[in-house]
């Protein structure tokens, strides 16, 4: 067999682990990437702040080493290195109009978020446009946010979560395990699939977006579906975020019990600190430090949804008292799960804080980066007749009313762990 003929593959999982680990590293050994500024009022802060050579060389930098990364991925995966070349800038600058537009200070005032534009661009021109088929299959939009949860792990600090006590931490568990089982149960009972129960479930329940993708991950869940998720998640993170704080302040909630009910409620982190800001100092340290403490359930969560559903979903399981093995567990387990908790451990326990405390913000902007390009992929290969016939009624019925009851356990929750 000749070389020209072997095909150099490596599982996707790992591969995000492999990227994921490596752009870390490099931030470690002093690769740090310039943040690039988005923020502007008006026509003249754009020329004045975004679009001045030393900030648009920021966005270059960021874009060559995003590029040099992704195409790494696309190589090892098996996707047509050729027409990924061509489509990856496409999607990086209609990403780029996303931040662009999530920047100006109006909006950031209404709290939108840049995946929400991201989305939204990615949907008009993905159902409006007609994008050839090449184009579509070397989107890797599974790749691009595995990689943000990579790094998303660097964020939870275990020491900051303790330090803050033991309250957010009981408060995430309860919260997690009542209403993911509720939701499941609630998703049964208007017969919705169970592939997609899982997913609505670990949203509603853990941390909104990113649960449901490493729900997919752990199930090898159905892209469309995912999709369908995703899009609920964020439309209804919008209007909590915006209205829940002022039902606080009407009911005249203390800060304290305020940040925990937002922190557990509302799906999204930036929804949440958004949210929080609009009430206080106090509410916004401990609506954040109850949405990381549910951002660390979540390889765990990952974990126990892929052994549980190894073992009632794979077809090789042919009776009741069949069970798979621990190999059939381990392949099955969703690989990337180990880079955020790696990363996570890694900065909790061997990064100094001074190192940390250099890399952050670097780190950080990448994960948006890499989140808001996933975002701006969903959207490119999702149909809007896929999201919104027929069929999707009763998941949606199921997702609002599992979020209403979101609402009201994680507030009585709130008052008993906070309301002293």
């Amino acid at each position: 067999m000749s070389l020209s003929n072997i095909r150099f593959t490596i599982h996707e999982d790992w591969t995000v682990v492999i990227l994921g680990g490596l752009i870390i590293l490099l931030a470690i050994f002093g690769i740090i990437l310039p943040v690039p500024s988005f923020g502007w009022s008006n026509g003249s802060d754009l020329s004045a702040k975004v679009f001045i050579a030393a900030n648009l060389q920021s966005i270059g930098l960021q874009f060559v080493f995003v590029l040099l990364i992704a195409s790494i991925g696309a190589f090892v995966t098996g996707k047509p290195l050729q027409h990924f070349l061509v489509s990856f800038p496409v999607v990086y600058l209609l990403t780029l109009i996303a931040l662009l537009l999530a920047g100006n200070k109006q909006v950031k005032e209404l709290n939108l978020e840049a995946v929400i534009f991201s989305l939204s661009i990615g949907l008009i021109i993905g159902n409006f446009f007609t994008l050839p088929d090449w184009f579509r299959k070397t989107l890797s939009t599974e790749l691009f946010v595995k990689i943000g949860l990579v790094l998303l792990g660097s964020t939870i600090i275990f020491a900051d979560i303790l330090k803050a006590g033991s309250l957010g931490l009981i408060q995430a568990l309860v919260v997690v395990i009542s209403v993911w089982y509720f939701a499941f149960w609630l998703c049964r009972k208007f017969k919705v699939d169970d592939e997609l129960a899982m997913m609505i479930s670990s949203a509603v329940s853990i941390c909104g977006v990113s649960a449901a993708i490493a729900t997919s991950g752990a199930i090898k869940g159905d892209p469309k579906k995912l999709s369908y998720v995703i899009s609920m998640v964020l439309i209804t993170a919008i209007p909590m975020m915006i209205f829940m704080p002022y039902i606080a302040k009407y009911f005249h909630f203390s800060q304290e019990v305020t940040g925990a009910w937002l922190g557990g409620s509302i799906d999204t982190t930036g929804a949440v600190v958004a949210s929080g800001t609009l009430v206080g100092d106090i509410a916004l340290k401990i609506s954040t430090i109850v949405k990381f403490s549910q951002n660390v359930l979540l390889g765990l969560a990952a974990f126990a949804i892929s052994v549980y559903w190894t073992y009632t979903k794979n077809p090789l399981v042919q009776d009741e008292n069949t069970r798979p093995t621990l190999s059939v567990i381990w392949e099955r387990f969703p690989k990337f799960v180990l880079g955020f908790i790696g990363a996570s451990l890694l900065f909790s326990f061997a990064v100094p804080a001074e190192m940390n405390a250099g890399v952050k913000d670097s780190l950080k902007s990448l994960q948006g980066l890499w989140f808001a390009l996933a975002f701006t992929s969903i959207g490119l290969e999702t149909r809007f007749s896929d999201l919104f016939n027929r069929n999707s009624r009763k998941p949606l019925y199921a997702f609002l009313l599992a979020q209403g009851f979101n609402i009201l356990i994680t507030l009585v929750i709130a008052f008993f762990l906070f309301g002293r």
